[in-house]
C-alpha cells in the first residue's frame, strides 16, 4: 500500500501549476488539517476500491463517498476560515459538467449495448464463432481481433466480457486454452480501445479534453496492434492447435430479433453524430449521443407498434446499464477534482520537467501506473495537471493510459471483468506467470510511437 501511495503521489499528482482558475488563484492547502485529511480518506477510500473482491464491496460505493466526502469537508474548511467561497463553487461547476459530458456519454454508449445484447446480436456471433469448426488456436487469434476490433466501437469492457463468454462456452477446463486465451482478450480490448475517442474511458477523457481531434487517436492504431499483435504472437504458441470437443447440433442456433440490423445502424449514426457535435458544431460529443438516443427511443417506439410491447423497450435497456461504474467514474473523478482544488496535484510537477525525467518518460510512467493503480484516476490527474506537452505526448499519454492496465490482470476493467467471468481460472497469479509478453508488447507499442511520431513526425493530417 505505501508503494502504491509513492507511485501516486510521484507520477498521478502531476501540477495544476499550468492550469488556470476562473476565480482567481487557488489557495495551497495541501499541510492544512483539511489537505492531509483528505489525502488520507483518499488513500484508504482507493485501497477499499482496490480490494474489491476481498471485502466484496462494491467499487462505487468507496469512490462515491470520498468523492463527495472530499469536496464537502474542503467547502467546510472555506467557510469556516471565511475565505472565497465563490472559488469552491467554480471548482464543483467546471468538475460537473467535466463528470457530466463523460457521463452522458457513456449512459448512451451502455444503452445502445444492452440494446443489442437483448436483440441477440452478441449471442449470434458468439454461435457463429463456435460453429465454425476451428482448432484453440484459430479460435485464440479470432477471439483476440474481434475485441481489437470491436472495442474501439463499444468499450473494452463489454468486448471483454462477451467474448470471455465465448472462451468459457468452447471450452471449460482446459487452461493451456482459457488462460492464455482470457490474455489475449483483455490486451486486445484495451489496445483496441487505446486508438479510439471511444474505446475507453481514458481516450474519451482526453478527446473530449480537447488533447486531439477525432482522425488524431486514429493515428495510434500501428502502436495499438503491433504491441497486441507481438503479444498475442508469444501467447498463441502456448495454446494448443487441436479442435475442440464441441457438437454444434446441440446448440440452438439463436436468431438476431426484428429491427436489429437498425439499432446496430442507429449506433453507428449515433457515434458520426458524437464526431460531428464535437469536431464541426463544437458541442460536447455527449450532444450528439443524446440526440441519438431519441433517435432510438423513437424507433423503439415503432418497434412496439409494429410488435407489441414486449418487443423491445429502451428504458428496459437502460434499467440494465451498469450504474455501478458510472458512479464509480463520477466519484473517483470527484475525489482527484478534489486533491486537485487543495494542492496535491502540484507537488510531483517536477517530475514533467525535462531537467528531470521528461515528458516521454513521465507518460512511459503513466502506463505502469494504470495497472497499479488504474488508468481512469491517472488520466484524470493528467489532464487536470494539463502540463505543457504537443500532441505526440499527449497521444502518448493516451496510449500508454489504456494499454498499460493490460499489464496486471486487476489493472483494467477489462481484466477485472474477465477474472469475474473467469473465476478460478483467470487470476492475477495466471496473468503473472505470462506477463511478460505483455510486457513486450508494452515495449513496443511505445518504440512504434517514437518512430512514428518523433522520428518520422508523423502525427495528423
Amino acid at each position: 500500500m505505501l508503494r502504491l501511495l509513492g507511485m501516486l503521489s510521484l507520477s498521478s499528482a502531476l501540477a495544476m501549476a499550468s492550469g488556470g482558475d476562473a476565480g482567481g488563484a487557488i489557495p495551497d492547502l495541501t499541510f492544512t488539517w483539511v489537505g492531509i485529511l483528505c489525502l488520507v480518506i483518499f488513500v484508504i477510500g482507493y485501497y477499499f476500491v482496490a480490494m474489491e473482491e476481498k471485502y466484496h464491496i462494491d467499487k462505487a460505493k468507496p469512490a462515491l463517498l470520498i468523492g463527495t466526502l472530499m469536496f464537502m469537508l474542503v467547502a467546510f474548511y472555506y467557510a469556516m476560515h471565511g475565505m472565497d467561497m465563490d472559488l469552491v463553487h467554480t471548482q464543483a461547476q467546471h468538475l460537473i459538467l467535466e463528470i457530466a459530458e463523460i457521463f452522458f456519454f457513456l449512459f448512451v454508449a451502455m444503452t445502445y449495448i444492452e440494446s443489442m445484447i437483448h436483440m441477440n446480436v452478441f449471442d449470434r456471433l458468439k454461435y457463429n464463432l463456435i460453429s465454425k469448426g476451428y482448432t484453440y488456436r484459430k479460435l485464440f487469434w479470432v477471439t483476440g481481433f474481434l475485441a481489437f476490433f470491436i472495442s474501439p466501437v463499444a468499450d473494452n469492457l463489454t468486448t471483454a466480457l462477451i467474448l470471455s463468454t465465448v472462451l468459457i462456452t468452447i471450452e471449460r477446463e482446459k487452461r493451456e486454452f482459457l488462460v492464455p486465451g482470457a490474455i489475449n482478450i483483455v490486451v486486445a480490448a484495451n489496445a483496441g480501445g487505446a486508438w479510439s475517442p471511444f474505446g475507453d474511458i481514458t481516450t474519451l477523457m482526453a478527446w473530449t479534453a480537447g488533447k486531439g481531434v477525432f482522425t488524431d487517436f486514429l493515428y495510434l492504431f500501428p502502436s495499438a496492434i503491433l504491441g497486441y499483435f507481438a503479444t498475442a504472437f508469444l501467447l498463441s504458441r502456448i495454446v494448443p492447435d487441436t479442435v475442440p470437443d464441441f457438437d454444434v447440433t446441440k446448440e440452438k442456433k439463436p436468431e438476431m430479433m426484428q429491427g436489429a440490423k437498425v439499432v446496430m445502424g442507429l449506433g453507428v449514426f449515433t457515434i458520426f453524430s458524437a464526431v460531428m457535435s464535437h469536431q464541426v458544431l463544437h458541442l460536447p460529443a455527449m450532444w450528439g449521443m443524446m440526440f441519438g438516443l431519441a433517435l432510438l427511443k423513437l424507433y423503439a417506439y415503432k418497434l412496439k407498434k409494429v410488435h407489441g410491447l414486449g418487443h423491445f423497450d429502451v428504458f428496459q435497456s437502460m434499467s440494465k446499464i451498469e450504474n455501478n461504474t458510472l458512479l464509480f467514474f463520477f466519484g473517483i473523478l470527484a475525489a482527484v477534482g478534489a486533491l486537485y482544488f487543495i494542492g496535491w496535484l502540484a507537488l510531483a510537477a517536477v517530475v514533467y520537467d525535462p531537467s528531470v525525467l521528461g515528458p516521454t518518460w513521465s507518460n512511459i510512467g503513466v502506463g505502469f501506473l494504470s495497472a497499479v493503480v488504474d488508468n481512469v484516476p491517472v488520466m484524470s490527474a493528467v489532464l487536470k495537471a494539463n502540463p505543457a506537452m504537443g500532441l505526440d505526448q499527449w497521444m502518448l499519454v493516451t496510449l500508454t493510459a489504456g494499454v498499460g492496465g493490460s499489464l496486471i490482470s486487476f489493472g483494467s476493467a477489462a481484466g477485472v471483468g474477465v477474472m469475474g467471468k473467469l473465476p478460478g481460472i483467470y487470476t492475477f497469479g495466471a496473468h503473472m506467470k505470462y506477463s511478460w509478453t505483455v510486457l513486450v508488447g508494452y515495449i513496443i507499442s511505445v518504440s512504434v510511437w517514437y518512430f512514428q511520431y518523433e522520428v518520422l513526425q508523423i502525427s495528423h493530417f
